[in-house]
């Protein structure tokens, strides 16, 4: 008896067989913008804490010299290459953001993409379709999981795995037999905990790096034979029953080849967690009408959807990182100096006296009109109160980087200048940059950093 195909059955089916041919213009720009936009974030890691210790554990590993270390401009394993860039890519948290899924694609999946793209010497072209394949793959995974996987499991972790996964098989060309294996090998490795981030534990950058390494070891596995769970998806033991209450599995299917989410994703235009973004925007525009000195501000409430209130409302700013998931902080920053950008968070800033001020005047509160906007909307509402009485309002749903907001490709190349400048000099930046908007005309993509 005939039996219906498997969700990674079906998705691995159209992937196999997806061409560059078949992408539409506008995407394949996008994919592009996508790409530069990780590259500034790998290699603006290199200086952080979690990069140096993880590529302290690389260089003491020995292997080919398959695939670029990007922050490290060395070669190594592409397995350690996907690791180390991942980790690399998450720390500033200046990396994109797909906002209906909740989840950071480029962190966990084009590490994976790139290290086997250089292993293979693919062209660009094909780099495209694997990222393509991996976005679409790890968008589709995070949306399926729902708002319940969200309140527990990282899903930039989670569901980067299987992103990686897909993207990696992609590029090695496997059959669909074998791409589905890698999806169930991938699932199976999927994991990432939130309670690191009470504590600012270096864990979230474990988390994209391991989603990429575990990612492209399932495709590499699979290449050579090993196999895994078809039903890895729906399966009554599978990654869905067991991280989610609210799952959906028609949505990791439904328009392939119609709908490309990837479409829809976000690149982050301020240096903070994106749930900060739209509180950022409002208070900038609620403080645009107040003439006189900050002084006078007698409070500030931030009304927002419940779910960032939740994730945040219990991270101190006791640090440059944590202060990037602490919203007073960033409403404060924002306001008094009309901008949230990667200088803004220094320890230094940390006890400036005007900031800490404004800090206390502050009140968060979740929003019951704001909440069920989420995950469609991020929104947030400012109300500043004066001193005299008078009152200024700002509100936000798309923050600048939202597709609804896009930033520039000139705004893109400043973002990608601004966190590379002190890390490799502007002839080589010029030429990244260079390659990297063209990269469908890239015969070997080993090229962007070896050529």
């Amino acid at each position: 008896m005939l039996t219906s195909p498997t969700i990674s059955q079906k998705l691995a089916q159209f992937f196999c067989t997806l061409r560059y041919e078949d992408l539409p213009d506008t995407l394949v720009c996008q994919i592009k913008t996508f790409f530069l936009d990780w590259l500034s974030s790998a290699l603006a890691g290199l200086c952080q804490p979690p990069t140096q210790i993880v590529l302290s554990l690389a260089r003491d590993m020995k292997g080919s010299e398959e695939a670029t270390v990007i922050p490290a401009n060395s070669r190594h394993l592409s397995l350690v290459a996907a690791l180390v860039n991942g980790a690399s890519s998450h720390v500033m948290e200046m990396d994109d953001l797909h906002r209906q899924s909740i989840f950071h694609p480029a962190a966990p999946i084009l590490p994976a993409v790139f290290a086997v793209g250089e292993k293979e010497h693919v062209s660009g072209c094909d780099l495209v379709l694997g990222i393509v394949a991996g976005y679409e793959t790890g968008i589709r995974a995070a949306l399926a999981a729902g708002k319940s996987h969200y309140e527990y499991w990282h899903t930039t972790a989670t569901c980067g795995t299987f992103g990686a996964a897909a993207g990696a098989a992609k590029v090695l060309g496997l059959e669909a037999e074998p791409f589905v294996w890698a999806l169930g090998s991938a699932g199976t490795q999927s994991s990432g905990l939130w309670e690191f981030l009470t504590e600012g534990a270096m864990s979230k950058q474990l988390h994209p790096g391991k989603s990429s390494m575990n990612g492209l070891l399932a495709a590499l596995l699979a290449q050579k034979g090993f196999t895994g769970s078809s039903r890895i998806f729906e399966g009554k033991k599978g990654f869905l029953k067991a991280t989610s209450d609210d799952y959906d599995l028609n949505v990791l299917t439904d328009g392939l080849g119609e709908t490309f989410h990837t479409a829809r994703n976000s690149l982050k235009y301020y240096a903070s967690c994106g749930h900060t973004h739209s509180a950022i925007e409002a208070v900038i525009e609620a403080g645009s009408g107040i003439k006189v000195d900050s002084a006078a501000i007698r409070s500030i409430t931030v009304y927002i959807y419940q779910e960032a209130l939740d994730l945040l409302e219990d991270v101190e700013a006791h640090t440059p990182y944590l202060a990037k998931f602490n919203l007073p902080f960033c409403v404060a920053t924002a306001l008094n100096f009309g901008h949230v950008h990667l200088d803004d968070f220094t320890t230094e800033r940390l006890t400036n006296s005007e900031i800490l001020r404004l800090m206390g005047t502050i009140s968060v509160k979740g929003d019951p009109e704001l909440t069920p906007l989420y995950p469609q909307k991020w929104p947030s509402r400012v109300e500043i109160e004066l001193t005299d009485g008078k009152r200024y309002s700002g509100y936000c749903e798309y923050p600048k980087g939202d597709p609804e907001n896009p930033i520039s490709e000139k705004e893109l190349i400043e973002k990608f200048n601004k966190l590379c400048g002190d890390i490799i000099p502007k002839n080589q930046r010029d030429r990244i940059i260079d390659l990297v908007l063209n990269l469908e005309k890239l015969d070997d993509v080993t090229n962007i950093f070896q050529g």
